[in-house]
């Protein structure tokens, strides 16, 4: 029997934006397909040193599929095939070239502070969701 390969959705643990996005991923993953962790977190860090990114850049959005990762806006429309049901639709704009996809996240992630703030630490879990965070 094969195991489907753990998701982890790696963030920008002070963007609020960021925040919201997990909120909206726990949410919606009622089989709980996906574990977290900020991305200056040890457990982020040490998994950006994996698979050789950079550890001091926030701004991606990074999901790791086993030995696999996605970036940006792949990153996020495997989290929207992974969740299933109508949010799969969303995966057909892979479609598009990833420089024209990331082009729009790239603006959104460089602004996001201004527009939706950011908080002075990083988020912490309650404790029905603690096990969901590696850290």
């Amino acid at each position: 029997m094969t195991t489907e390969p753990q998701n982890i959705l790696l963030f920008d643990g002070v963007c609020n934006l960021c925040n919201n996005v997990v909120q909206f991923t726990i949410k919606r993953d009622r089989v709980g397909k996906f574990k977290f962790a900020a991305l200056q977190s040890e457990a982020g860090q040490t998994l950006l040193k994996k698979f050789n990114l950079p550890k001091e850049d926030f701004d991606s959005f990074v999901l790791v599929q086993g030995d696999k990762f996605y970036l940006r806006s792949t990153a996020g429309l495997h989290v929207l095939k992974e969740l299933g049901g109508h949010w799969r639709i969303f995966y057909i704009l892979i479609l598009f070239p990833s420089f024209l996809r990331d082009f729009v996240y790239t603006l959104v992630a460089k602004s996001r502070y201004k527009i939706f703030g950011r908080t002075e630490s990083c988020m912490m879990p309650t404790p029905e969701l603690k096990s969901r965070f590696l850290d």
